[in-house]
C-alpha cells in the first residue's frame, strides 16, 4: 500500500513543470550565505520569489546549495515522506497510543494525499520537519533535560513556532518556556554572527514585510485574515482582520492553558497549533500539516476521551477535498467570489473556529461536571494502564505565493 502510494506521488511530482519550487528558494538562500551576497535583495524562478526566513535559516540551508539539484530534489522529497512518518509517530504519542510498524505504513501511504502534506512534498517545503521539532519536544517528559530548545530552534527557522513558547509559558511550564526562548535567541544571535547585515536588514525592516510573502487575499492564504479578506471582498481588512486575530489569539491560548490543566495536553497542543495558523497573517495551505496531529487526537485517543466518532473522517476528508483549488482563483476572483463560494475557499480557518469553539464549549461542559484533575499527565504512549488525563483526543497552489514565514 505505502509502494503504491509513494509511486503515484512520484508520478504526480515528476509531472509538475516545476517540483519542488521552494527547494529553489532555499538554495539561493544558502548560496546568497556562502558568496556573501544580499540575502533579502534577490528573488529566483520565472515568479520572483525571494528569501523570507530569518538569517539562521539561511545558514542551514548551505548544504542544500552546494549539493547537485537533483540530489536535493530527491533528498527533499524522500526526506519530507520519512518526516511525515516521523510526525505521525509523534502525533500518536500526543494522543496517548504506541505506534506499530504496519499501522505506521498505512497511515503514511494515506496521509500523503492530505492536501498540506501534498503540496509539502510537491513544493519541498520544511513544514513537516518544523512540525516533527515541536511535537518532539512537547511530547518529551516534563522535566527533561533541555526541554523546549527544539521549539526555539524551530522559531528561529520560521517565526510561527514561537508560539508554542509562549504555550509553555501560560501553562506554567516556566524552564521549558524559558529554554525555548533561549534557544531562539541563540539562533538570532548566530545568525547576526555569521550575517550582521542580512540580520540588521531582518529584524529591523524584512520581518514586517507580510506584502513581500505574498498577497493575504488569495485562497492560498488559509489564515483568518485571507477568510477576512476574501468575505470582505476587500485585499487589506484592516481592523476587520487585526481585532478578530487579536481575540482568536488570546482565546486560543487561554483554551490551551484550560486544557493542560485539565489533563487534557493533546487538545492544548492542538489549540494551539490552530491559533498560530489562524491568526498568522498568511498561512499558506501546505502550512497545515498540523492536520495530521489533529486527526491522531480526533480519532486515536484512548477510549473514552475520543470525539465524536465522526469528527475525525470529516476533518479528513475536509484536508483531501481539497475546495479552495475547485472556486474561481484566477487573477483577483479571488476577492469576487459569492457568499455560497466562501466556505469552499476557507475551509481550513473555518474547521478552525469550529473545532476551537467545540473544544472550549466542551471543556466548560466537564468543568461544570467537575471533571477536573489536579494535575496534567504526562504525554506520551501509556504502559501497562493506561495513565489518567491523557489526550481525548492535506490544482496546486500558484507558486509565485508559495513560501511564506
Amino acid at each position: 500500500m505505502l509502494a503504491v502510494s509513494l509511486a503515484a506521488l512520484a508520478v504526480l511530482c515528476a509531472a509538475q513543470p516545476n517540483p519542488l519550487v521552494d527547494l529553489l528558494v532555499y538554495r539561493a538562500e544558502g548560496r546568497a550565505v556562502v558568496e556573501g551576497t544580499d540575502l533579502y535583495g534577490f528573488t529566483v524562478t520565472e515568479w520572483e520569489l525571494p528569501a523570507t526566513y530569518p538569517p539562521f535559516a539561511a545558514l542551514l540551508f548551505v548544504p542544500v546549495a552546494v549539493s547537485p539539484l537533483p540530489v536535493a530534489q530527491a533528498l527533499f522529497a524522500v526526506g519530507n515522506v520519512v518526516l511525515l512518518a516521523l510526525l505521525i509517530h509523534f502525533s500518536l504519542r500526543l494522543a496517548g497510543r504506541r505506534t506499530a510498524p504496519l499501522p505506521l505504513m498505512a497511515a503514511t501511504a494515506l496521509g500523503v494525499w492530505l492536501e498540506p502534506v501534498f503540496q509539502t512534498v510537491l513544493f519541498g517545503q520544511i513544514n513537516l520537519a518544523l512540525a516533527c521539532l515541536v511535537l518532539w519536544d512537547l511530547t518529551r517528559p516534563e522535566g527533561a533535560r533541555g526541554k523546549g530548545l527544539a521549539i526555539g530552534v524551530a522559531a528561529g527557522i520560521k517565526l510561527t513556532p514561537a508560539i508554542f513558547a509562549v504555550h509553555l509559558l501560560v501553562t506554567g511550564r516556566v524552564r521549558s518556556g524559558l529554554t525555548a526562548l533561549a534557544g531562539f535567541a541563540g539562533t538570532v544571535a548566530l545568525g547576526a554572527v555569521a550575517l550582521p547585515g542580512a540580520s540588521v536588514d531582518f529584524w529591523a525592516r524584512r520581518m514586517f514585510e507580510t506584502g513581500r510573502v505574498g498577497k493575504a487575499w488569495i485562497v492560498d492564504n488559509q489564515s483568518l485574515q485571507g477568510l477576512l479578506a476574501r468575505l470582505l471582498h476587500t485585499p487589506e481588512p484592516g481592523l476587520w482582520w487585526a481585532v478578530p486575530a487579536a481575540f482568536v489569539g488570546l482565546a486560543g491560548l487561554w483554551l490551551a492553558r484550560t486544557a493542560h490543566r485539565r489533563g487534557r495536553e493533546a487538545w492544548g497542543v492542538s489549540a494551539v497549533a490552530g491559533t498560530a495558523l489562524l491568526v498568522s497573517p498568511i498561512s499558506w495551505s501546505h502550512h497545515w500539516v498540523w492536520c495530521v496531529p489533529l486527526l491522531a487526537v480526533l480519532g486515536g485517543a484512548p477510549s473514552g476521551r475520543r470525539w465524536p466518532p465522526y469528527a475525525a473522517a470529516a476533518v479528513a476528508v475536509l484536508f483531501t477535498a481539497r475546495t479552495h483549488w475547485l472556486v474561481p482563483h484566477s487573477g483577483d476572483l479571488d476577492l469576487h467570489l459569492p457568499w455560497w463560494q466562501q466556505p469552499l475557499a476557507s475551509p481550513y480557518p473555518l474547521l478552525g473556529l469550529a473545532l476551537l469553539g467545540y473544544a472550549a464549549w466542551r471543556l466548560r461542559r466537564e468543568g461544570r461536571a467537575g471533571h477536573r484533575t489536579t494535575s496534567p499527565a504526562p504525554v506520551g504512549p501509556a504502559r501497562g494502564e493506561r495513565r489518567r488525563g491523557g489526550a481525548s483526543a492535506s490544482d496546486p497552489p500558484r507558486p509565485a505565493e508559495s513560501t511564506g514565514r
